[in-house]
């Protein structure tokens, strides 16, 4: 893009500008200058408008609240204008001095300097957001306070147009001050796109400040009419706004964090308190101190407290987006305590589990020689034709055993090594059919109910099935022991796919757990001396680890205990699913 293409926009502001003042300026003073001058202001105010208007409709959701802000100062600007034009071209009427749209030129800046203070470019953290309006908007309610206070009793309550004039001029030149110094601060504290946006901004204002200032002195010496010198910096303020909110749907405009010291971070929440405070000094002046006629004095009085009152609102509604950003900031707060505590419990169960392998390792190492021993020699009497069929079965039941507690032996080492095996996906509901049932056969006798509930749509899992079985084994088989302890009772097992993982639920009525959140930890037991190892659930922690899932424990407000097991469901295809469910 060529340079003239970057900045076609500026060039055409300045076409317009030059073309006005070569029109005007030379033209003399009467009713056709009057609505040339007065319809180029308008038509480029509305034009100005629009654009921002369209900017608030199209721009990203960081932008709409600055374009819709510009577009109503522009809007308010342009109502001024067009009331001046009416009375100037239409039906010919000095303008009356103080006029009412005098209030409407005023305020116009208003908007602005709400959308300054907004500042699009800066990020804003969400909790923050709702208190930082507020605070803006206190800001500019006091402001729109000041001119009720200071220049609308001359103006209407007690007539005084001189009195009046000085405080709208002086007034109205603060206004513009203040819009130039948060723009000033905008463009410091910006950079990119924005930066070179707010520096199109401040320049025109820049000039309008200087032009308002000589055009009010020009006023007072009754040499200012419309299409004077005074009018072309106005259309070039106008103009070259109007440009730059062109330019800027082609600028890079990225929002970012605002790198400030921490005390300029607080300027506004305090400038908006210094407001409030300032209003009871404000009524104590005016009952002690104001000399003006007493209709004003009690017009202020009451302008004083409407303002108490709509900032005290503003307070209270500060005052409650605070407490629930608090509220917000402590929930954050306890949800990263809980999940560093929860990262610490489960370091510390891995610190016990690794402990625990060194020492099952060794014991396993210590139990595979005798055993080998045992077996070997068990399988050569085995091979011995001498022996009697009753010695036979003896030996093979010996050789049997063994076998089973070498495979025993293996499983405990690879847990103590932390080698899984290999993983395959696994059908949950076989696993849990076949130990209900193989506990109902070791705890005959009626006194315990197992109840087993497995949907339908069950996922698999990646996992070892042997693993997993011993694990399920010993969740059923505690919650056995727990309630043949308190003379029988019910266990209900359910099995169900919770989103993406299989959650396994283990019920039971029992006495419930001592300390559930100990239950975990190796060697932690409430069985009897003699009867539990404290092993069982601490393996089945390590278990339910090694297949990235979760185990939790606790008591139910009715009584008894609750484990529940989750473990990430394998994602299959629909292939997949339809051969598993053909095996």
């Amino acid at each position: 893009m060529s340079l003239f293409q970057r900045n076609r926009w500026f060039v055409i502001a300045a076409g317009i500008t030059l073309v006005f003042a070569g029109v005007s300026l030379p033209a003399p003073k009467g009713a056709g200058l009057n609505a040339f001058a007065d319809l180029t202001g308008l038509a480029l105010m509305l034009a100005a408008g629009g654009i921002m208007l369209a900017n608030a409709a199209t721009r990203p959701q960081q932008e709409r609240s600055f374009w819709a802000l510009m577009a109503a100062g522009f809007s308010l600007w342009a109502c001024n204008q067009g009331a001046w034009a009416y009375r100037e071209i239409v039906i010919r009427k000095p303008i009356p001095d103080p006029y009412f749209f005098d209030v409407i030129l005023f305020f116009h800046a208003v908007p602005m300097i709400a959308a300054v203070i907004w500042r699009p470019d800066v990020s804003k953290k969400a909790g923050r957001i709702h208190i930082n309006l507020v605070n803006v908007l206190m800001l500019l309610s006091w402001w729109i306070f000041l001119y009720a206070f200071i220049v609308f009793p001359s103006q209407y309550v007690v007539k005084n147009v001189d009195v009046y004039n000085v405080y709208y001029d002086r007034l109205y030149g603060l206004e513009n001050a203040l819009l130039l110094a948060v723009l000033a601060f905008a463009l410091w504290t910006s950079s990119g796109g924005w930066r070179r946006f707010y520096f199109h901004f401040v320049t025109p204002c820049v000039l309008y400040g200087i032009n308002s200032q000589l055009l009010d002195r020009a006023a007072a010496d009754n040499t200012y009419f419309s299409g004077s010198i005074y009018d072309v910096p106005l259309i070039a303020t106008v103009a070259w706004i109007a440009a730059a909110a062109l330019s800027a749907r082609e600028w890079d405009l990225q929002t970012r964090e605002l790198s400030l010291n921490p005390r300029w971070k607080n300027v506004v929440p305090r400038l908006a308190m210094l407001a409030l405070l300032s209003l009871p000094v404000l009524g104590v002046w005016t009952v002690l101190i104001d000399k003006s006629a007493a209709p004003s004095r009690e017009f202020r009085i009451y302008v004083v407290l409407g303002a108490m009152l709509l900032l005290g609102m503003f307070v209270f509604l500060r005052q409650y987006f605070q407490d629930q950003a608090l509220v917000a900031a402590l929930q954050d707060s306890r949800k990263g305590y809980e999940s560093q505590k929860h990262l610490q419990t489960q370091l510390v169960q891995k610190e016990k589990l690794a402990s625990l392998g060194k020492l099952v390792a060794g014991a396993a190492n210590e139990i595979n020689h005798p055993l080998d021993a045992i077996l070997n020699y068990s399988e050569q009497l085995w091979a011995e034709e001498r022996l009697t069929d009753e010695q036979g079965r003896l030996v093979r039941k010996i050789v049997n055993q063994a076998r089973r507690t070498r495979d025993l032996v293996a499983d405990l080492l690879r847990f103590a090594q932390q080698s899984p095996g290999e993983k395959i996906p696994v059908d949950l509901t076989m696993l849990l059919q076949r130990a209900t049932q193989m506990l109902e056969l070791r705890h005959p006798g009626g006194k315990i109910r197992v109840a087993l509930s497995i949907s339908e749509n069950l996922p698999r899992v990646q996992g070892n099935a042997n693993q997993l079985f011993q694990a399920f084994v010993e969740l059923i088989e505690n919650a056995i022991d727990a309630l043949d302890e308190s003379g029988g009772g019910s266990l209900e097992v359910i099995a169900q796919r919770q989103g993406k993982e299989a959650v396994l639920q283990f019920s039971d009525t029992g006495p419930g757990v001592r300390e559930p959140l100990r239950v975990f930890d190796p060697f932690y037991t409430t069985k009897p001396v003699g009867k539990g190892t404290g092993l069982g659930l601490s393996a089945v922690y390590g278990v339910i680890q090694e297949h990235s899932g979760q185990i939790t424990c606790q008591n139910k407000p009715e009584g008894g205990a609750l484990f529940v097991v989750r473990i990430p469901a394998v994602v299959e295809t629909a292939a997949q699913v339809a051969g598993a469910g053909a095996h």
